[in-house]
């Protein structure tokens, strides 16, 4: 009766490892059935991650470049206003000086057809006095 209690208690013992080897087993193959998972959980979101941080700094790259060319575009238009305005000066100072050339010359035009109407008048009237002393 005692053999047969302690076979039992054997088998009830072997049966108890099996059953824990079995569990052990399956706890395994779930934990590592987890373990991958949860790993590719984490490659997902962090490729989601790295994608989203890659568009940002597009986003963020993007908008440095138009604030750049905003800003090239205003730099140029402050040139050009700038160039403008210097060639404007540069236009009235020229006719100014123009206007101050001709106005020499036609004083000295008025000055030498003065001084030749002056000679002409002065001959006609000595002639006319010749004349007068002929007659």
């Amino acid at each position: 009766h005692e053999r047969e209690h302690d076979r039992e208690i054997s088998e009830l013992v072997s049966k108890h490892e099996e059953e824990m080897e079995k569990l052990r087993t399956e706890l395994n193959k779930e934990q590592q059935h987890l373990l991958d998972e949860l790993q590719q959980q984490m490659a997902a979101r962090h490729k989601a991650e790295v994608e989203q941080a890659q568009l940002q700094s597009q986003t963020l790259h993007s908008l440095e470049l138009e604030a750049l060319r905003l800003s090239l575009n205003n730099m140029h238009t402050s040139q050009l206003e700038l160039t403008q305005s210097n060639l404007r000066k540069e236009k009235e100072t020229a006719l100014v000086e123009l206007r101050e050339m001709l106005n020499d010359k036609r004083a000295q035009e008025v000055a030498i057809l003065q001084s030749r109407h002056q000679l002409e008048w002065e001959k006609i009237k000595e002639q006319c006095m010749k004349e007068k002393e002929d007659l």
